[in-house]
């Protein structure tokens, strides 16, 4: 069975059989790593780039006060630190949010991944539109309204999972409260107000970690939400470049 990062490259290019089953041979020493657990460190050269397999992990930086910001969320599927084979340390923590299942793979299995044309054309679809979700975040934090920012965390989520075939109308949302307040840029309170007055138009219900989304269409016109920048399906890679 094709794990969930065959799955998501698939979405930005037509992978052979050969492809695919490369990509499921990365997929081995699994190993579990506890929430709240960093992956790799601002200012830190890494020798693995770190794959989620299940669970959630965060992009994120402090502030000089000590204020966190979430710049992006990693989802199964999602490479994290894949910049750090060309660059010489990370500018940016990357930590778990819940308890995530993760592999490490080498530098020098993903250059032999690269080395694949396909394969290769396909990392970068996803390396550039991980560049497309933080463009997209700046103007969300920067010119949204906390309701809409926060209906727009929603629906990303709902579309990335949905590639990975983990979302139908709803999907598993272990975040907190305060994940979600630096993730918008608000105070506790203020998420706990904006999640109200959501449930109130009955867009959305939150019960455990199980977020339901009852009315997609009129949650992305509320929050402005416009899918293009994840470049879902086919139309993610130019394949004539090959």
């Amino acid at each position: 069975m094709d794990n969930v990062l065959v799955k998501k490259l698939q979405g930005y290019a037509r992978l052979c059989e050969e492809d695919q089953r490369v990509l499921n041979a990365v997929v081995r020493d699994v190993r579990t790593v506890p929430a709240h657990t960093d992956l790799a460190r601002e200012g830190e050269k890494s020798a693995f780039v770190h794959l989620v397999l299940e669970g959630f992990a965060c992009r994120y930086k402090f502030t000089a006060e000590g204020n966190r910001q979430i710049m992006a969320f990693l989802v199964p599927g999602d490479f994290c630190d894949l910049h750090v084979v060309v660059l010489k340390q990370m500018d940016h923590s990357i930590g778990t949010i819940s308890p995530c299942k993760v592999v490490d793979i080498p530098h020098e299995q993903i250059l032999a991944l690269l080395q694949r044309p396909r394969l290769s054309l396909a990392m970068l679809c996803a390396a550039l539109v991980d560049s497309a979700v933080l463009r997209e975040w700046l103007v969300n934090v920067g010119q949204r309204g906390a309701r809409q920012r926060l209906g727009h965390v929603f629906c990303e989520l709902l579309l990335r999972l949905r590639i990975v075939g983990l979302a139908d109308n709803g999907y598993e949302l272990p975040l907190s409260q305060t994940d979600l307040a630096d993730t918008i840029g608000t105070s506790s309170v203020h998420l706990n107000r904006v999640l109200q007055e959501l449930r109130q138009e009955n867009l959305i219900s939150w019960k455990g970690e199980t977020l339901a989304i009852h009315d997609i269409d009129r949650l992305m016109k509320l929050s402005g939400f416009n899918s293009n920048y994840l470049h879902i399906g086919m139309q993610g890679a130019d394949e004539s470049a090959l």
